[in-house]
């Protein structure tokens, strides 16, 4: 997420780096998330542990949510320079295929690698996001590729 007009906006791996420094960025994120738990607590009111699952409205903006939960986590996300070409290793959020869902792919500038460290970092990613709540299962591509197919938990409980 980068900070627009006052507002907020998760790092998708898309846009360019965001321009906050580092420590000013982490507090940031740190304060985005909390409000994401926040929302967990006030609408999961059926739930057994309201903050282990998705909420509706992160569930509605799922890309949003699954990036700044990877970025909360500590995973950078990949960066376009301003011709469009990568300029950052780390992982892009993008919708899936099917409705609800959403792709989290590793990717880095030509040559740095990124397609070999695919599989361990994409692993990290799934952790974090099935400790928030997520469901993420890894597939392999087209090229053998790499990638997340990440959605809410099945049987949605609560609001």
């Amino acid at each position: 997420m980068t900070m627009t007009s006052g507002a907020f906006t998760a790092a998708t791996g898309d846009g360019p780096a965001p321009a906050a420094p580092a420590r000013a960025r982490a507090a940031e994120v740190r304060v985005a998330f909390e409000g994401l738990m926040q929302i967990r607590r006030l609408t999961n009111t059926e739930a057994e542990d309201p903050q282990a699952i998705p909420a509706l409205w992160e569930r509605n903006q799922a890309v949003r949510c699954v990036a700044l939960t990877l970025e909360a986590a500590g995973f950078a996300a990949s960066a376009a320079d301003a011709s469009g070409q990568r300029a950052v290793t780390g992982y892009r959020v993008v919708p899936g295929e099917r409705p609800g869902t959403v792709r989290v792919e590793w990717l880095g500038p030509a040559g740095s690698g990124a397609a070999h460290e695919e599989q361990d970092a994409l692993t990290g990613c799934a952790g974090a996001l099935e400790r928030a709540g997520w469901t993420a299962l890894l597939y392999i591509g087209p090229r053998r590729r790499r990638f997340l197919e990440v959605e809410p938990p099945a049987a949605p409980v609560g609001r």
